[in-house]
């Protein structure tokens, strides 16, 4: 495995392979990896010849306030986990090989869908994604890219990215990975308390009550079974950002019969935590 820093090092050692016309995954991440992280690689590494996974920990998609600053950088650590998986490449590049010395002037903002539920709370966190996304992927020029389900949110944005800009990349989702206790795995699960941890599965659980709602045939009021778990979360201990259930394409929901996904967002303490789990009600 080997680590790149630079766009021009990236380019060289990826001209080979291009040359070889070997497929190339991509991999995006801000490091301070978990099994999550790992299972994006073991995903690539089963439809890509070579994989290569950036670590970056993008200063524009943090608001005012949030933690970019204390955000955990633990490049040796991320690769040995890396090599282990059986990486081929880490790209690893500084804010400034990123956004150079001249002001950003070109963003990329996806409308609509990067309004709703996260873009609401953290204005112009979607536009810090899309935009360092697009850059990476003109940077790689990967022939998949792979992002995990838990930010479903962030996953809509760059499908549609992806297809309005032109890209051809398969973009390909990877199943949330949970402990056995059920939590989502996070990069910003480290900052919770061993007890605040055991009160973070509560958000999970009240998917899964949500979840057996839905799909009981006795409910009729969906927007009933959701303040349930709002106020049920709100009793945990948890400030509730949103509890919200869209179509898969984050539509509004019409019916009760419609494949959804539930979202939730909630902080506990002065940790930003979030989940979702897909509903199929439709046959």
């Amino acid at each position: 495995m080997r680590t790149e820093v630079t766009l021009q090092g990236l380019q060289a050692a990826l001209s080979p392979i291009r040359l070889a016309r070997k497929s190339i995954g991509f991999v995006p991440t801000m490091g301070n990896l978990h099994q999550g992280h790992i299972a994006l690689v073991k995903e690539a590494k089963k439809y890509c010849d070579v994989v290569v996974v950036s670590i970056f920990v993008n200063p524009s998609q943090f608001g005012a306030g949030e933690d970019f600053e204390k955000y955990p950088r633990t490049l040796e650590a991320d690769s040995q986990l890396l090599a282990d998986a059986g990486c081929d490449m880490i790209f690893a590049p500084s804010v400034q090989q990123m956004y150079g010395n001249k002001p950003q002037l070109t963003t990329v903002q996806v409308n609509d869908i990067a309004n709703d539920l996260c873009g609401k709370s953290r204005p112009d966190h979607f536009t810090g994604v899309a935009t360092v996304v697009t850059k990476l992927f003109n940077m790689v020029q990967p022939n998949a890219a792979f992002f995990g389900e838990k930010d479903w949110q962030q996953l809509a944005v760059i499908r549609h990215l992806t297809t309005d800009l032109c890209f051809s990349i398969d973009i390909i989702g990877v199943p949330i990975v949970r402990d056995e206790q059920g939590l989502a795995l996070s990069s910003r699960n480290g900052y919770l308390s061993p007890e605040e941890k055991q009160t973070a599965i509560q958000i999970y659980k009240t998917l899964k009550m949500v979840e057996q709602e839905v799909k009981s045939g006795q409910a009729t009021d969906l927007d009933a079974i959701l303040q349930r778990g709002r106020d049920y979360l709100t009793q945990q201990g948890f400030v509730v950002d949103y509890l919200e259930a869209r179509t898969p394409d984050l539509k509004m929901v019409t019916d009760l019969g419609q494949d959804m996904v539930v979202l939730a967002a909630a902080k506990l303490g002065s940790t930003r935590l979030i989940d979702n789990l897909q509903i199929k009600c439709s046959h």
